[in-house]
């Protein structure tokens, strides 16, 4: 019999698997692009349906022929500006310098975080502009708006956007201009381009080897009477990392990249099925659909990002003849 070849389970790329800190993402790489926009958005994911779509891709072996393509549903509404964040670059890498409050801020931020009192935004702003020469980078914290989404949800959440542009002042005209403003999914995002997906994935618990790595368990008839041993060396005597062992499951971020974008729309009425989409509800804003599933649960917020490794999407020739809005129930 031929030696048995079997590679370990479980990628190291995502080691160690260890719970994500917050319940959204934290992207740290953002595409460096001289145009003058926000890199990225964030809406909740409604849920999943299909649609059938004119193949219009040129080298496709189904070009010309009408395909049936499964969706993620992504309600997106409006973000808006909650803090302008300056960065040098020091031994260590960029290290926040300086981070100046939107003083038009609403007043359900106060659910997430204890809003500062009222400072002279533009003194600060006038100060930094005397020194742009000494920062690396500008980013800004945006908030999302989930009192317009239909699910309940009341707290926003605060995270970082990069910031397109060839250099900081032109970064900080551009966000200047956009703070009294929501940021809507269509000023940044455009049908048939590419998009980077990050989430987090559905929490699964504490479980075993098996469902945790997909590794096999020993044969009735094997000489091993213990079916759930540490599988490990002998010497030395201790277990090493390496070693599969029980633990907590899902609940990590993940980026999927080069995701298509096949519609972004303003009618909620062209996607809504009957009832709502399961444990989500009706979609009330605008919205993203993305060809294909994508990482973790209904009502998550998930965020897209401009492709950090640059492929071409379809472009704005796809033609969708079908949306499917059949009960999900």
């Amino acid at each position: 019999m031929g030696r048995v070849h079997r590679p370990r389970h479980g990628s190291l790329q995502f080691w160690p698997r260890k719970r994500s800190k917050k319940g959204y993402a934290e992207i740290k790489a953002w595409v460096k692009s001289k145009n003058s926009s926000l890199l990225g958005f964030a809406g909740y994911k409604a849920g999943m349906t299909h649609v059938v779509a004119r193949d219009s891709r040129p080298n496709s072996l189904t070009k010309g022929e009408d395909i049936v393509w499964p969706v993620t549903v992504i309600e997106c509404p409006a973000l808006k500006i909650y803090s302008i964040r300056l960065y040098k670059k020091t031994l260590n890498g960029l290290s926040v310098a300086a981070d100046v409050l939107n003083p038009k801020l609403d007043r359900e931020i106060s659910r997430k975080v204890n809003v500062q009192k009222k400072t002279d935004f533009d003194l600060k702003i006038k100060e930094i502009s005397s020194r742009l020469d000494g920062f690396s980078d500008l980013r800004v914290n945006v908030y999302t708006q989930p009192k317009k989404a239909g699910f309940g949800k009341k707290k926003p959440e605060i995270f970082e956007i990069g910031v397109g542009g060839s250099g900081v002042k032109e970064k900080l005209d551009f966000v200047l201009g956009l703070l009294d403003k929501d940021i809507n999914v269509s000023d940044i995002l455009k049908d048939g381009n590419k998009v980077d997906v990050h989430a987090v994935t559905k929490g699964r618990g504490f479980q075993g080897v098996v469902k945790r790595y997909g590794s096999q368990l020993s044969s009735h008839k094997s000489e091993k009477k213990r079916r759930g041993s540490i599988k490990g060396p002998e010497r030395p005597g201790k277990t090493l990392w390496t070693v599969l062992m029980p633990g907590r499951t899902g609940y990590s971020l993940r980026t999927e990249y080069n995701k298509d974008i096949l519609m972004i729309g303003n009618d909620p009425a062209k996607i809504n099925p009957k009832g709502g989409f399961l444990h989500y509800g009706l979609v009330k804003n605008n919205f993203v659909l993305i060809k294909g599933s994508i990482p973790g649960h209904v009502k998550r917020l998930v965020t897209l990002t401009e492709p950090i490794r640059g492929s071409r999407g379809f472009g704005q020739n796809i033609q969708i003849q079908y949306i499917s809005r059949e009960s999900k129930q």
